[in-house]
């Protein structure tokens, strides 16, 4: 791995931690509250390993099988959440390693996600993916299914709700932020939840996700680089 592209990592690392400080200090909030994830997808575990020496100390994978070739590579001690479209015939190699599913849109997989966590004896914490923008190409349930998701997965003993997710669309304004917030803050209210996590804002947006309450900002291009899928 070149030492520039090291270099490029420490640099982009810092300049993202000082636009996140900036952004939490500017909407009244703590720096240290909002968690900065590295997204992990094609990127060497070089490149990873080097943002964890920078401070990182949260990794989003998403994709079951990648995560598997190259979490031996990684430091140890960082915890792992997922964050991809997850398959219900995939949970199996996920409970009991990752600390958080963040992707997760349907009873189904909620149920599959507590019979194996059963299995392992834990409870697995889970955040919901809500499809705010309504996009067809986007998994994620509608916001108006919320609740109804939320009282069908209550039963399962195994399965933590502790928050919401999204990817909102591409739009030059905060819209779709905004709504994400009042859904968050509307769900909150309702009793018997544990609402502790907005995981909203990419390489893009975590500015303004920051002004519109998210918790965890998922950052992968904007840390590593452009994306090389090849």
């Amino acid at each position: 791995m070149r030492m520039d592209s090291k270099q490029q990592v420490r640099d982009n690392y810092l300049r993202i931690r000082d636009t996140i400080a900036e952004a939490a200090v500017r909407n009244g909030r703590k720096p240290e509250d909002i968690a900065f994830m590295a997204v992990t997808k094609t990127v060497a575990p070089e490149l990873v390993n080097e943002a964890i020496d920078c401070g990182i100390t949260l990794l989003g994978e998403n994709r079951v099988q990648e995560w598997q070739s190259k979490k031996d590579a990684y430091r140890s001690g960082v915890p792992v959440d997922f964050i991809g479209t997850l398959q219900s015939n995939k949970v199996k190699y996920l409970i009991g390693e990752i600390r958080l599913i963040h992707s997760v849109d349907r009873l189904s997989l909620a149920q599959e996600i507590d019979r194996q966590a059963q299995k392992h004896g834990i409870v697995q914490d889970i955040l919901l993916e809500v499809n705010i923008g309504g996009e067809d190409s986007k998994s994620g349930i509608a916001p108006d299914a919320l609740p109804g998701l939320l009282k069908e997965i209550a039963p399962l003993s195994s399965v933590h709700v502790c928050g919401l997710m999204t990817i909102p669309p591409p739009c030059s304004d905060t819209r779709y932020l905004e709504a994400m917030q009042e859904l968050f803050l509307k769900t909150k209210e309702i009793p018997g939840t544990d609402m502790r996590i907005l995981s909203m804002g990419m390489s893009d947006d975590y500015a303004d996700a920051i002004r519109f309450g998210s918790d965890l900002v998922r950052v992968g291009s904007a840390l590593f680089g452009a994306r090389n899928y090849h």
